[in-house]
């Protein structure tokens, strides 16, 4: 097949992990499969063999390529002619597997998405940043919350400078479902998430909050350069953390604050940001996620909403990633799509010998996983210094 055919039928796409069970395994399929552009034709869905059989006839896959291990995966699917090997994966699996199996899959030709955060430490991180330049394949971290319309609004206003110099940036993501130790009563999520084996150095501040710095620091252009966090397990016998508090000095002076929490009652996924310049300010709430409000001092507030004529002015990339007209919510799954579509956008390119377009450029890519690497080891370190000032590496 020749590579321009590319541009005219579906990616072909592998899942590694999202068997039975798995949470975000489905998020996944639903929002890949909501453009129409992708394809899911193979995976190796679970570590049990039988398990991935399992799936894959639950997804329609032909049995052959319901594999019993990515390995084979990889082995099996390299020998198969352009066109009809899968051209990416996705990767859903505990955060120990993912630098393994992402290095493997890049090294033998493929496109990757993956699961955050990237790696279980910055040494892979760094490693991984060295294979995705080295083979040239397109890298994209599921940070899906960037997906939304409303936070590349966001973005855009800060870049025009609708509110002036910045000072202070607040981002903030509780939740409530851990505040009991259901890591004792087999579940399965929290289970992995609170054990230092799969989830590495981090708990909460691993889970949500690199999602919390992910946010703003794509909001607003600006990295952290120094943070101080109090770091606490109040659930006893949990082995990691399960609520930060983070004060933060982003770059240009600017200061802020950084809060998550999976112990923190009646709270689901209450992801938000507020950031404060001289000129206005912007708040941004995942929980009502078509809304920005934008305040000043001197005039009235400011309600943007999406899927309104007026944004396209502003923000074409939030314009890109509008499905419905106004009035008609957008959520999670289509931002999670959204990420699916400029990353596979990409790889139609790459794979074309065709370059890229901005707007299908803007995706987390594994630069973004080594900053969250880099933010989860300053906090770390941090905390167990007793909240002592760490500068974060760049």
């Amino acid at each position: 097949m020749s590579k321009d055919n590319v541009m005219t039928r579906k990616l072909q796409w592998g899942m590694i992990g999202g068997g039975p069970g798995a949470f975000i395994g489905e998020v996944h399929r639903k929002a890949a499969r909501m453009d129409g552009q992708i394809e899911l034709v193979a995976g190796a869905f679970d570590i049990n063999p039988d398990k991935s059989k399992q799936m894959g006839a639950l997804q329609y896959i032909d049995p052959k390529r319901a594999y019993g291990s990515y390995r084979e995966m990889i082995e099996k699917e390299s020998a198969l002619p352009a066109g009809e090997r899968v051209d990416f994966v996705s990767i859903c699996v505990p955060n120990n597997f993912h630098f393994p199996i992402a290095k493997a899959f890049l090294e033998a030709g493929f496109h990757v998405v993956c699961e955050k955060p990237m790696t279980m430490d910055v040494k892979e991180a760094k490693q991984l940043c060295a294979v995705v330049k080295k083979t040239g394949k397109v890298f994209a971290l599921t940070h899906n919350y960037t997906g939304y319309p409303m936070v590349k609004l966001a973005r855009d206003l800060v870049k025009k400078g609708h509110l002036g110099k910045l000072l202070k940036i607040n981002v903030e993501y509780p939740q409530g479902w851990l505040l009991k130790a259901l890591e004792k009563t087999g579940n399965q999520q929290a289970s992995w998430r609170t054990d230092p084996k799969q989830a590495g150095a981090a708990g909460a501040i691993g889970d949500i909050g690199t999602h919390a710095e992910n946010l703003a620091e794509y909001i607003t252009g600006l990295q952290m350069v120094e943070i101080c966090a109090d770091l606490t397990s109040f659930v006893p016998g949990r082995k990691l953390d399960d609520d930060a508090s983070v004060l933060v000095h982003w770059e240009k002076g600017v200061k802020g604050t950084l809060l998550c929490s999976q112990v923190s009652i009646g709270e689901e996924n209450a992801l938000k940001i507020r950031v404060y310049g001289e000129k206005a300010m912007l708040e941004w709430r995942q929980e009502y996620p078509n809304d920005l409000v934008v305040n000043y001092n001197d005039k009235p507030a400011e309600l943007w909403r999406r899927g309104n004529p007026y944004i396209g002015a502003i923000s074409p990339a939030a314009v890109r990633g509008t499905r419905l007209p106004g009035g008609h919510p957008e959520a999670f799954i289509e931002a999670f799509g959204n990420i699916y579509a400029n990353a596979t956008e990409t790889m139609r390119c790459k794979i074309a010998g065709k370059k890229p377009s901005p707007l299908a450029l803007d995706y987390p890519d594994v630069y973004s996983g080594l900053r969250g690497m880099q933010f989860i080891e300053a906090v770390v370190k941090s905390g167990k210094a007793g909240a002592k000032w760490v500068k974060m590496e760049k």
